[in-house]
């Protein structure tokens, strides 16, 4: 009879090869992002809805054991961008609760925040409603500010009602239409996941705006988890961007959210990021490794 010890092992051991792209087809992932296998078997095996059922199935019916309580006391903030997948963020969500956390909300980063060209808007709202807040005006550079100003309007160090100065913070992002809040989070949180979308053509410039803000982000309550399909950590995409910052090192980053495995493997992440254990996990590109230990 197989003992539960095994099964969990062999469970990892699967969660291990989907989160490489295994057991999707695909192969393990090189570091320019091609498979072992041809690209036109790539895509049609990736592609099989067949294939991703089963994925989905397994990763659900296998997934507690390895998640229970490993987020239990957490509140987390979900984040996203524009060209994130609704369903994904969907998933994750549902897959943090399985966790053991408690979801305080979702914000989203609008175009109007990414986009460079606003940066100076974006920083005078910061700066204005966050007058006199300690870390804010102090911050290195613009983004540093914004960053700053977000982290003091949604994360501390401990799950709470927002005070007056986080209210007024979320008021002003909330009306410059800096952000939207389709789930408006009603407490603090202590950790943020933001979900990036994959890569397209003209990311580079989001992505390194969002790697910015992220690595402002990071000083506040438990910090932040970068996580994204496996072409955002490919050139342009906003988890390489986050990886290849000064603050890569205390910033969690997974880039394997696209299969219901990496969705998995995003909340053990953010436990390790709770933790004080950052890392950098998911394809062969994530240096780290697969799965956190």
């Amino acid at each position: 009879m197989i003992n539960f010890r095994f099964h969990i092992v062999s469970i990892a051991a699967i969660l291990i090869a989907l989160a490489a792209g295994v057991a999707l087809g695909s192969g393990p992932l090189d570091e320019t992002g091609d498979s072992l296998l041809g690209s036109g078997d790539s895509q049609q095996q990736a592609a099989d809805p067949a294939l991703a059922a089963f994925e989905s199935a397994y990763a659900g019916r296998t997934s507690s054991g390895l998640l229970k309580d490993k987020l239990k006391g957490q509140t987390v903030l979900v984040l996203t961008v524009p060209g994130t997948s609704a369903l994904e963020v969907k998933d994750l969500a549902a897959t943090l609760k399985q966790a053991g956390a408690e979801l305080a909300g979702q914000v989203n980063l609008t175009g109007k925040m990414l986009d460079s060209s606003g940066r100076q808007f974006a920083e005078g709202v910061a700066q204005q409603s966050a007058e006199g807040v300690a870390g804010v005006s102090e911050a290195g550079d613009s983004y540093g500010r914004i960053g700053a100003a977000l982290g003091r309007a949604y994360l501390g160090d401990k799950a709470a009602a927002p005070d007056q100065t986080a209210s007024t913070i979320r008021s002003a992002f909330t009306e410059g239409r800096l952000v939207t809040t389709p789930a408006n989070p009603k407490k603090i949180a202590t950790l943020a996941v933001l979900v990036a979308g994959p890569k397209k053509a003209d990311s580079a410039d989001q992505s390194s705006v969002i790697a910015a803000l992220a690595a402002a982000l990071k000083e506040s309550g438990k910090g932040i988890v970068v996580a994204g399909p496996s072409s955002s950590s490919t050139d342009g995409g906003a988890v390489k961007a986050v990886r290849e910052g000064d603050s890569s090192s205390e910033i969690t980053t997974v880039d394997v959210t696209d299969s219901a495995a990496g969705r998995v493997i995003t909340a053990l992440a953010a436990a390790a990021q709770a933790g004080g254990q950052p890392g950098s996990w998911g394809t062969s590109r994530s240096s780290s490794g697969a799965v956190p230990n």
